[in-house]
């Protein structure tokens, strides 16, 4: 039943990081492609539709973004199974497990202050 609980939760993540990796893919065809304007050729499930090709990069990106979004959604579910499990099981909480990673100008900030 433990394993159910995880499980499922991983299971989720990695599908949709495949399909986050997927549309790097064709975020870099899409950029590495010859033609700079034209139309492409997009794959909905069982059928192609012509897009413009900055209308399917808008697309892709977005999708990106809500990829990212779920993918973080997730993972914080997950960090949560794992607290309650330890606390279930009488466990301390993980230290260092709630850890975020510095933004881009926290690490902007860092180097400029490592650089002096």
């Amino acid at each position: 039943m433990v394993d159910h609980f995880f499980a499922s939760g991983e299971f989720q993540i990695i599908s949709l990081d495949a399909k986050r990796h997927q549309n790097r893919e064709a975020l870099r065809a899409l950029h590495n492609s010859s033609k700079q304007s034209g139309n492409v050729m997009v794959c909905f499930g069982d059928m192609f539709i012509k897009f413009s090709k900055s209308r399917t990069k808008d697309m892709i990106q977005k999708d990106q973004e809500h990829l990212d979004e779920e993918i973080r959604k997730l993972c914080n579910q997950l960090k949560m199974k794992v607290n309650r499990l330890n606390e279930a099981q009488g466990k301390p909480e993980l230290k260092g497990f709630n850890l975020t990673p510095l933004t881009h100008e926290e690490m902007q900030a860092i180097t400029k202050i490592l650089k002096n």
